[in-house]
């Protein structure tokens, strides 16, 4: 062989040796790569569970706040309300109670009515009208009308016999 070079053979070389370097450098390139996209997800794998932890703690807090916040008015709306309905049913109680018992004493007046018009009734009855009245100081008895009896005098048919004081 000979030792002179051709420029095909020089082109054919250098084509080999930068292949061979361009093969090098794209493996380096790639694992480079590969340990820079490890680390890339490490450091967002951190960041994600630093914020979901950040996140739910954040939640925590609001949510405890909300309590609180909805809490007292929860406890004043209810106490109003159990106020309210307690203070209604009191006074509906005590308002149909006074009702029965006005309706009570009204049946019982009525009944008591109903007694004493009887019993005028039959007062009337047994003493034929006659009246005992009492005049400026002087008494007189009211007979039944037609009674044969000369009167004094008479009020609206009756008459009217004055009685002695003494």
């Amino acid at each position: 062989m000979s030792e002179t070079s051709s420029p095909n053979d020089l082109t054919s070389r250098l084509r080999n040796r930068l292949e061979a370097d361009r093969l090098r450098i794209e493996e380096a390139a790639a694992r480079e790569l590969a340990r820079l996209g490890e680390n890339l997800s490490a450091v967002a794998n951190g960041a994600l569970s630093s914020i979901e932890a950040d996140t739910a703690e954040a939640t925590g807090r609001m949510r405890e706040l909300l309590m609180r916040a909805w809490l007292r008015p929860l406890v004043v709306g209810m106490s109003l309300f159990l106020g309210i309905c307690g203070g209604s049913w009191g006074t509906m109680h005590w308002l149909s109670r006074s009702i029965h018992d006005r309706i009570d004493t009204l049946r019982e007046l009525d009944v008591r009515t109903e007694w004493a018009r009887t019993t005028l009734a039959e007062i009337e009855e047994t003493t034929w009208g006659v009246e005992l009245p009492e005049i400026d100081g002087d008494r007189y008895v009211s007979l039944p009308a037609g009674t044969p009896v000369r009167p004094a005098f008479t009020v609206r048919g009756r008459p009217y016999l004055s009685l002695s004081r003494e």
